[in-house]
């Protein structure tokens, strides 16, 4: 059955700076093309250190906690920012806040690539989490107000490509870059690169994004801020250091802190609505059926992610004697496929088949996850790790091709800052779980019955993981005609 999809929302959700005047046609693509920028180095750069990590220890002499913290610092402070940063952007506008972030996001990446010490590349890391903290949120928030619904789907198809693309873009950029040894600088140039990245697209930034505003934005008060920061923070915190920590016993119970501190802020955020207020996340929000089902099963289906990455690395380096370079090089097929099927999915297949998308690419994805257990253990394991991973690549695509805009297409543009912020945050909470816990169960099981058996059961897991999240997607209502 085909369903118009309802109409756009009045102008009053949103209000556009007088000095702003509307942008369409190639002005508008050239600010897509600014905003996809800035998301593909921060989600890039999210995973380049992993790989470079034994090259910066060796070379700063850093010890196992501060390279914990090194990798932990800037996922924590962009988690715990991200609903933040939306709702400033909503209050102060949402260009200007794309361009602070955007400026030290460039800053801090230099500040990294010149770092003397651990301890400074520790605090320049946790501060360059904080700035993509305020610089992400602008980009999905821009897309919903440039682009009216009859018009999103192929800018988010474009979003969604790039972030298939970042997500190995990361691995395989670091491995070359440290195994290249460029201009002599090892490791340095990670951060380095993403400094006339962020110069190109704050020149262009500043001509083409239009600056707009909520129409009722949200007061900041410091008491909600600290409690949704702090409550965030204590969940964050135990899932990155858990694993190399043996998971303490302090981390569960700042996990249980964070919880309850959620449910608090929560509860405040419903007393504030009830009494007419604008709290910063509206429970309003929550009421969009599409929105609520559809980030249930986008947390099921991206937690698998985080552990996907880490454990097929570091098993392929650990059982097969892979090199970094060739590691990295592994991914090459799964970043051809993903935005190929990304891109698919956004423009074409979620328009027509809505959840059914999200479904079709959580099976595709298991299909390619068991072909990599069965590939693990054949007699040519990188040729047909290749086409697995063309396999796992395509149902990926999918997935992040119609997560974004089945879940975000039908919340008011006034909620478009709340809504932005809530899912980059889910996401990022997610895939950091899953990179703690699964990749905690490829070493545990790994350490006792060995690598083969540690490498079945985590994919086993998220297999299982996956299933639930296509299961989960159900709950969304019947597929909406999404004009594209």
């Amino acid at each position: 059955m085909t369903v118009t999809a309802e109409p756009p929302p009045p102008a009053t959700a949103s209000t556009r700076s007088p000095d702003s005047p509307p942008i369409v046609g190639s002005a508008r693509t050239v600010a897509l093309v600014c905003l996809l920028a800035a998301s593909f180095m921060e989600l890039m750069d999210a995973t380049v250190v992993n790989v470079a990590l034994r090259t910066m220890s060796a070379d700063l002499g850093a010890s196992p906690t501060a390279m914990s913290w090194i990798v932990a610092g800037y996922p924590l402070a962009y988690a715990t920012g991200l609903v933040l940063g939306a709702r400033l952007g909503d209050r102060f506008g949402r260009r200007r806040l794309f361009l602070i972030g955007l400026v030290a996001f460039g800053v801090t990446s230099l500040a990294c690539g010149l770092a003397d010490t651990p301890t400074q590349l520790v605090v320049f890391r946790i501060l360059q989490g904080a700035a993509a903290a305020l610089m992400i949120p602008q980009v999905l928030t821009n897309i919903q107000v440039l682009y009216p619904p009859a018009e999103r789907g192929r800018a988010m198809g474009l979003f969604t490509s790039v972030i298939g693309i970042a997500a190995v873009a990361g691995p395989v950029l670091g491995a070359v870059i440290t195994s290249g040894d460029w201009f002599g600088l090892s490791w340095r140039p990670v951060f380095l690169i993403n400094v006339p990245v962020a110069l190109l697209a704050l020149v262009a930034a500043r001509v083409f994004i239009p600056e707009t505003y909520a129409s009722r934005p949200a007061p900041i008060t410091p008491i909600s801020a600290a409690l949704l920061g702090g409550s965030l923070a204590a969940l964050m915190a135990p899932v990155t250091l858990g694993p190399e920590n043996d998971w303490p016993a302090w981390g569960f119970v700042m996990m249980a802190a964070g919880a309850a501190g959620l449910a608090l802020f929560a509860r405040r955020q419903v007393i504030t609505a009830r009494a007419g207020g604008e709290p910063l996340v509206p429970p309003a929000v929550f009421r969009t059926r599409s929105f609520t089902a559809g980030l249930t099963a986008f947390t099921a289906l991206s937690i698998p992610t985080g552990g996907y990455f880490l454990v097929q690395s570091l098993h392929v380096q650990a059982a097969h004697g892979w090199s970094v370079l060739h590691t990295g090089l592994m991914w090459v097929p799964f970043s051809i496929a993903v935005p190929v099927f990304a891109g698919l999915s956004a423009t074409v297949l979620a328009a027509r088949f809505g959840k059914h998308v999200l479904q079709g690419g959580a099976w595709v994805f298991i299909v390619g996850m068991t072909s990599m257990i069965v590939a693990d253990r054949s007699a040519h394991p990188a040729l047909w790790f290749t086409v697995a991973l063309i396999v796992a690549g395509a149902g990926f695509g999918l997935i992040v091709g119609a997560a974004g805009l089945l879940v975000l297409n039908d919340v008011p543009v006034g909620l478009a800052g709340a809504a932005s912020g809530v899912f980059n945050t889910v996401q990022a909470l997610s895939v950091a779980t899953g990179a703690a816990v699964i990749g905690t169960v490829y070493s545990s099981v790994s350490t006792a019955y060995g690598l083969a058996t540690g490498y079945r059961v985590s994919f086993l897991v998220m297999i299982g993981l996956v299933a639930v999240g296509a299961a989960a997607a159900q709950l969304m209502p019947k597929p909406v005609r999404i004009a594209v």
